[in-house]
């Protein structure tokens, strides 16, 4: 566990926590050290051990960090003002666009998931990050909830429902991380997410009339520069 706030100098931890996502970010969890991460801040390395007990808890403290700019931005794409099937393309477009644009960050995210990878974390850093999915999830279960009471979708339960769009989201834009997936599909990755959440918006609601084409409306997503460049080339 971190030492006590009390001992912590706080202005040495910003510097650790600024340079451990650099090198988060350039060099992935795994490759990752704290020499580096040392080197970066302009600190000793026993300087990081008075903050931090293991890199990563060095690692979720980044994670939580910026999982908390993610969503505040999210909470702005919400607007109760427009139909829950919007809403759900909204909210759909923003997590497209926000992982595929800063793919190491996504990496970070889903590296929480692999034990084996970051060791076993105390109960309390796993609580932590958590509580930071729930609270992601927490805002698309409201907006299917709305959309629900309104009659737009049929019946279910907004957690659950939440979970398995999250889930299939998710899975897609993995294959981020998978060429020879992506190559079986023979689409681009943004058909592909696109075509997933509008099949699960069919499944919600049976009377909804087709999605209009619209820039506004549609689905459209922008594909990846990476992605793009392997299938003109």
């Amino acid at each position: 566990m971190a030492r006590k706030p009390a001992k912590r100098s706080e202005r040495s931890r910003k510097r650790i926590l600024d340079s451990a996502r650099a090198v988060f970010f350039d060099q992935g969890f795994e490759r990752a050290n704290l020499d580096e991460v040392a080197r970066r801040a302009g600190l000793a390395k026993g300087t990081i051990y008075r903050h931090f007990d293991s890199k990563a808890e060095l690692y979720v403290e980044v994670l939580v960090q910026n999982a908390e700019v993610f969503l505040e931005r999210m909470r702005r794409v919400v607007d109760p003002g427009q139909s829950a099937h919007e809403q759900m393309r909204r909210l759909a477009r923003f997590y497209f666009d926000h992982y595929t644009s800063q793919l190491e960050y996504f990496r970070i995210f889903w590296a929480i998931d692999n034990q084996r990878l970051i060791g076993e974390l105390p109960p309390n850093l796993v609580a932590l990050v958590t509580e930071v999915w729930k609270r992601a999830l927490g805002l698309l279960a409201e907006v299917i909830e709305r959309g629900v009471a309104a009659h737009e979708f049929a019946p279910c339960d907004p957690w659950l429902t939440a979970n398995v769009v999250w889930v299939g989201a998710n899975a897609v834009i993995q294959t981020l991380e998978v060429p020879t997936r992506r190559e079986l599909w023979e689409r681009d990755v943004a058909k592909v997410y696109g075509e997933t959440i509008e099949l699960f918006l069919r499944g919600l609601g049976a009377s909804q009339p087709p999605a209009l084409t619209t820039p506004r409306a549609s689905m459209t997503l922008k594909q990846p520069k990476s992605d793009r460049e392997s299938h003109r080339g």
